[in-house]
This record gives structure tokens, C-alpha cells and sequence, in this order.
């Protein structure tokens, strides 16, 4: 898994973006800044890159927060997704995997309300990007298996979900 860093980083009020920003310097991260309250970053996970996309609603005091692979999902495969989604969520603490409409790529998704707080701490930051990417590091294999080896939804959870005992 990808290892992350909160060092040099300190809690900012004001626009979590910027502590976001300063988290994602720290730990060498390719990002773009797309606006003042969005931030694109490309981080390498075991399986695949991934895209982290966080975005500051002020009006709702919410950091919204999503981590997609490129993996586009098939028309023909959308049903088993739809299957292995709901499976997958059944499993999570936090956050939720979808689908979106627009480019059918799968993603975790995350959303934490501030309203009254100053703002995130970095080791939030730091725990939402970890748990997001060990998420979607975990559930990578069943969405291979359904998307591209054609399995059905509970078939490939079952697969993915075994865990290796011991080194190779």
C-alpha cells in the first residue's frame, strides 16, 4: 500500500483545501489544484494509479472526497457491478464505492462534515487517504474479476476476500 506522510503538515482554518494541498506536498504526490476549492492527485497503489479528487463545499461545511481507478465498466458488466457494489459496502466502515453515471468508472467515495470545527487536522486527512486506498486496494481484485474475467458478483468477493496467510 501506498505509505503516507503528515509530517511538516499542521491544521489550517479556513479552506481544508489548502491543508489537503500541503498533505499532498508532503508526501511528493503529483496534484493539480483545479480551483480554489478542488484538488485532483495521482497516487500508485499496488494494483493501479489512483485518483484522489477532494472538494470543499463551504455552504455545507463538508470535505467531499472520492478515490477512482481506471477500470470503465462495460454496459454488458453494469448489472454484476451494481451486484459487487452493494456487496463491497456491506463490508465498509466508512465511505461507499459507486459508480458514476457519467463515466462508469468504480470509486470510493467519502464526505466529512467540519461545520463548527476550524477545520480537518492532518491526521484526518492523512486517515481518510489511507483508509480510502487500502479500500480500494482490497476490493480491486473483485472488480477485476467481475469487470474483466466475467464472474458473478459474490463469486469474485468471495475470491478477493481471502486472506493470504504467510509470505510467497
Amino acid at each position: 500500500m501506498t505509505s503516507v506522510s503528515v509530517a511538516e503538515v499542521r491544521t489550517l482554518s479556513g479552506n481544508p483545501i489548502d491543508l489537503v494541498e500541503e498533505f499532498v506536498i508532503a508526501n511528493d504526490w503529483a496534484h493539480d489544484r483545479a480551483s480554489e476549492d478542488e484538488l485532483i492527485v495521482e497516487i500508485s497503489g499496488r494494483w493501479c494509479d489512483y485518483r484522489l479528487y477532494f472538494m470543499w463545499q463551504e455552504e455545507l461545511s463538508a470535505l467531499h472526497f472520492s478515490a477512482g481507478f481506471d477500470m470503465r465498466v462495460p454496459k454488458r458488466r453494469r448489472s454484476a457491478v451494481y451486484e459487487l457494489l452493494a456487496l463491497a459496502n456491506e463490508k465498509l466502515w466508512l465511505g461507499h464505492f459507486d459508480l458514476s453515471a457519467g463515466d462508469n468508472l468504480p470509486a470510493f467515495r467519502h464526505a466529512v462534515l467540519l461545520r463548527g470545527l476550524a477545520g480537518p487536522t492532518a491526521e484526518q486527512v492523512e486517515d481518510l487517504v489511507e483508509i480510502a486506498v487500502a479500500e480500494c486496494e482490497r476490493f480491486y481484485p473483485a472488480f477485476q474479476l467481475v469487470i474483466w474475467g466475467g464472474k458473478p458478483a459474490e463469486e469474485a468477493m468471495a475470491t478477493a476476500m481471502i486472506d493470504p496467510i504467510g509470505e510467497a
